[in-house]
């Protein structure tokens, strides 16, 4: 349990079992006493205190960093893409590799220091649909006798 869920769960032992005193929860079950503040004022008064660090830190992913460049290498794989032969999935199989991506982005005016390594450039292609797989012809279905 974290953040919201577990402040409600805080706050409810407190009040059943602390007569709703944050100090008394610290004392006795070692709880922070701010946690247990918090969590007693979102019960007193329904509003859920939501914390925005998920939004705010980590790494951005690539194609939120280069958008431009992100299109264009979209465009890229849709050049050397190919719907399944067999059309049992909706994953576009490719002939193009992470290090083709990288080469045909720099010819198109990409320095180095916008495009991401190799593996990431794989990790990115596939998290845009594209895997890198042999494109087989599909086999023809045997004749049918009615």
């Amino acid at each position: 349990m974290s953040g919201a869920k577990r402040r409600e769960f805080t706050a409810q032992m407190t009040n059943k079992y602390c007569q709703g005193s944050a100090r008394k929860a610290e004392r006795v079950v070692g709880w922070k006493r701010n946690m247990v503040e918090l969590g007693l004022a979102e019960q007193r008064t329904g509003i859920k205190c939501v914390g925005a660090q998920s939004a705010k830190s980590g790494v951005k992913r690539w194609e939120e960093q280069q958008p431009e460049a992100a299109k264009i290498l979209k465009e890229i794989a849709e050049a050397h893409g190919q719907q399944d032969p067999t059309f049992k999935t909706t994953i576009a199989y490719t002939r193009l590799t992470a290090a083709q991506a990288i080469i045909e982005l720099r010819q198109r005016g990409y320095k180095s220091e916008q495009l991401s390594a190799l593996s990431t450039m794989a990790v990115i292609l596939n998290r845009m649909g594209y895997r890198l797989r042999p494109v087989v012809k599909a086999k023809p279905q045997k004749k049918l006798r009615l």
